[in-house]
């Protein structure tokens, strides 16, 4: 799997970014063929520091054909043209090859419930004398 990685350095205009972001570039990222899956992450901090980047865009392929074939079609241009009208002085992107995040069942890895959901029941206690 490759991903392409969109980083946002902090925007002038916190506001305009958002909204342009969210309403015009996310709908042309997900129009694009060949997207497995995105995330996007906003910056809290870094370990010393403010972080370089206010917002991350990851954009997921199967591989780097797959990531080549969206860049080129006519979505992927679109995507990349709106990048660059309302991003050029704050972005960079960078290609890379994932391994490792094979994500387990939302059901597995959640440690609180989701809205709605019974809270979770602990462990029933081992009978005395053994051990789980």
């Amino acid at each position: 799997m490759v991903k392409l990685t969109i980083f946002f350095r902090q925007p002038a205009d916190v506001e305009a970014f958002e909204q342009h972001f969210a309403n015009r570039h996310v709908p042309l990222i997900a129009a694009m063929p060949n997207v497995i899956r995105t995330s996007v992450s906003r910056a809290l901090g870094a370990p010393r520091g403010p972080a370089p980047y206010y917002l991350i865009h990851d954009i997921y392929f199967a591989d780097m054909a797959a990531l080549n074939y969206a860049l080129n079609s006519a979505q992927g241009r679109a995507a990349g043209a709106d990048l660059m009208a309302f991003a050029r002085d704050i972005v960079s992107l960078m290609f890379s090859e994932v391994w490792g995040e094979e994500s387990p069942p939302a059901s597995a890895t959640r440690d609180t419930p989701a809205q709605g959901d019974a809270p979770p029941h602990p462990p029933s206690p081992a009978p005395a004398g053994q051990t789980g």
